[in-house]
C-alpha cells in the first residue's frame, strides 16, 4: 500500500445499487460490547429490515477455561444486539491456551516484573504449540458456528458479514505498568516503544495482536466459504467488512492532510488485516477493511493523544457545508469548556500542534507505523493534558461528542459501499465523515 485509497463520494442508498434487502441477513463476527463502531453498522441493517444474528466470545470460568453464555448473559447479550446471538464461544487469541495439562503465555508472562521483564526468555517452541492450540480452538468454534448458521439462512439471501475482533493483550500486571509508561509518559516516566517491541514479551504481544485483529478475518472467510459458495449458486451475494485504522486525513492548513496516532501497536496486525482482505479480493470475494478515524473508546483511552485529530472534525463540518446543523455542533461543543476559554483557541492549541516540526515528522505514510520518541510525547501528551484541563468536567469532554458524531457518520458509508465497495481497502476520513453527517442532519 503506497497511498490511502479514500472514499470521497457517499455511496447511493437505494436499492439497487444497494443489494440488502428485508430479510437478508446481517452477521457481527464479534461480540457487542457498549457503545462503539459496530452499532453504526447495526443500525443500518435494521432499517434495511435484515435479520440480525450475533456471536459471542463466550466468558472465562474461576479456572479461567473458556464457556458459552449462560441463560441470563445470552438474553442480556441478545437483548443488547437486538438480535439473535449463537452460543458458541469465539474468543480470538492464544494468551489463554496452551496443550492439556500445560502452562498458557499468561502463566509464563506471570512472574516478569518491571525489573527484569526485558530480559526474561521465553520458550519460543512451547509458545508455538500454545499458538497452534489456539487457532484449532478457534477454527473448531467457527466451524460449529457456521453449521448452525447455514441452517439459519435461506438459499439466495444476502450476507453481511461485520469482523470486528480486535486486541490481544495479555491480561498480566508487568504490561500494565509498561503501558503507562509507553501511552502515557513523559520526561523520566517516558519508554521507547521499540523497547518493548524489541522484547520477548513485545514479540509475543504482536503474535497475538496478529491472531485477533487479523487472523480472524481470515478464519472468518475460509470457514463460511461452503455457506458462501450456496448462498451464491442460489442467487445471493456475500460481503465482508472489517475495521481497520491506518491513519486518517483531516483538515491541515485547509487541506486534508493524513496523519496518524504514532504510537499505535497494533498497527502491523491492523496492515496484515489489510492484506488479508486484499487476498480475498483477488479470488473474487468482496471482503473490506474500513480504515476509519481516530475516536475515543474506552479501549483507546489507554492511547493518551489518539484524540487530538478528533477536534479538526469540527472544521470539516463547516467547509463541507454543514449549515446551521455544523454551527450546532461547535456550540455544543462550547458548552463544554470553561468560563472565558474559547474553541477557537482550543482549535488554534490543536493547529499549532499540527504544524509542528515535531509532528510534521510523523506524518509518513510509507514508514508507518513509527515508533514512539521522547520528543513527540512531550508534546502530544502535554497538548492532550492542557486541552483536557480546558474542560468544565473531565468526564465531558469535546472528544466525547465528536466520536459520537463519526461513529455516526461511519455506519452508513460502510453499510452502503459494501453493496457495491470500490476496493479491498478504503479510508474514510474527515471530509467523507463530514459529507454524511451534513446529509443526515440537513434534508
Amino acid at each position: 500500500m503506497i497511498a490511502p485509497v479514500s472514499l470521497r463520494d457517499i455511496p447511493p442508498n437505494n436499492i439497487p445499487p444497494n443489494i440488502f434487502r428485508p430479510g437478508d441477513v446481517f452477521v457481527l463476527f464479534g461480540e457487542l460490547f457498549g457503545r462503539g463502531y459496530a452499532n453504526g453498522l447495526i443500525n443500518e441493517a435494521r432499517k434495511a429490515g435484515m435479520v440480525i444474528i450475533g456471536i459471542t466470545v463466550g466468558r472465562r470460568d474461576e479456572n479461567n477455561a473458556l464457556r458459552a453464555l449462560t441463560a441470563e448473559e445470552l438474553a442480556i447479550a441478545e437483548s443488547n444486539l437486538g438480535g439473535r446471538i449463537i452460543n458458541v464461544p469465539l474468543m480470538a487469541g492464544f494468551d489463554l491456551d496452551a496443550p492439556a495439562g500445560e502452562p498458557t503465555p499468561t502463566d509464563l508472562l506471570a512472574n516478569m516484573t518491571l525489573k527484569d521483564w526485558q530480559n526474561d526468555p521465553l520458550d519460543w517452541q512451547h509458545i508455538e504449540r500454545c499458538r497452534e492450540a489456539g487457532v484449532e480452538r478457534f477454527k473448531n468454534a467457527v466451524a460449529q458456528v457456521m453449521a448452525e448458521l447455514d441452517g439459519m439462512i435461506a438459499d439466495g439471501k444476502n450476507v453481511f458479514f461485520a469482523h470486528t475482533m480486535a486486541g490481544g493483550i495479555p491480561k498480566v500486571k508487568v504490561f500494565l505498568a509498561i503501558a503507562n509508561r509507553i501511552y502515557k509518559g513523559r520526561g523520566e516516566r517516558f519508554m521507547s516503544s521499540r523497547v518493548l517491541f524489541d522484547s520477548e514479551l513485545g514479540k509475543l504481544i504482536l503474535m497475538n495482536f496478529d491472531e485477533v485483529t487479523a487472523n480472524t478475518l481470515q478464519y472468518l472467510i475460509d470457514g463460511s466459504a461452503t455457506l458462501r459458495a450456496r448462498i451464491e449458486k442460489t442467487g445471493g451475494q456475500v460481503r465482508y467488512t472489517a475495521y481497520g485504522y491506518h491513519g486518517t486525513e483531516i483538515l491541515i492548513d485547509g487541506e486534508y492532510t493524513w496523519q496518524t496516532y504514532t504510537n499505535y501497536s497494533q498497527g502491523p496486525a491492523k496492515m496484515r488485516l489489510e492484506r488479508i482482505a486484499e487476498a480475498a479480493w483477488a479470488q473474487g470475494i468482496k471482503a473490506t477493511v474500513y480504515n476509519c478515524p481516530e475516536i475515543r473508546t474506552n479501549s483507546s483511552d489507554i492511547f493518551v493523544g489518539v484524540e487530538l485529530s478528533l477536534f479538526m472534525l469540527l472544521k470539516a463540518l463547516k467547509k463541507e457545508n454543514g449549515g446551521a446543523w455544523a454551527e450546532a455542533q461547535w456550540q455544543a461543543c462550547r458548552a463544554l469548556l470553561q468560563e472565558g476559554i474559547s474553541l477557537e483557541n482550543l482549535l488554534q492549541k490543536i493547529d499549532d500542534y499540527n504544524a509542528s516540526e515535531v509532528m510534521k515528522k510523523f506524518r509518513n505514510f510509507a514508514a508507518w507505523p513509527m515508533e514512539n520518541s521522547a520528543e513527540l510525547a512531550e508534546i502530544m501528551i502535554g497538548t492532550s493534558e492542557e486541552i483536557t484541563q480546558m474542560h468544565k468536567d473531565r468526564k465531558e469532554l469535546v472528544t466525547g461528542l465528536l466520536s459520537s458524531l463519526v461513529l455516526e457518520g461511519t455506519g452508513p458509508l460502510m453499510f452502503h459501499e459494501t453493496s457495491n465497495p470500490a476496493a479491498p481497502v478504503l479510508w474514510l476520513n474527515h471530509d467523507i465523515i463530514a459529507k454524511q453527517l451534513n446529509l443526515i442532519h440537513n434534508k
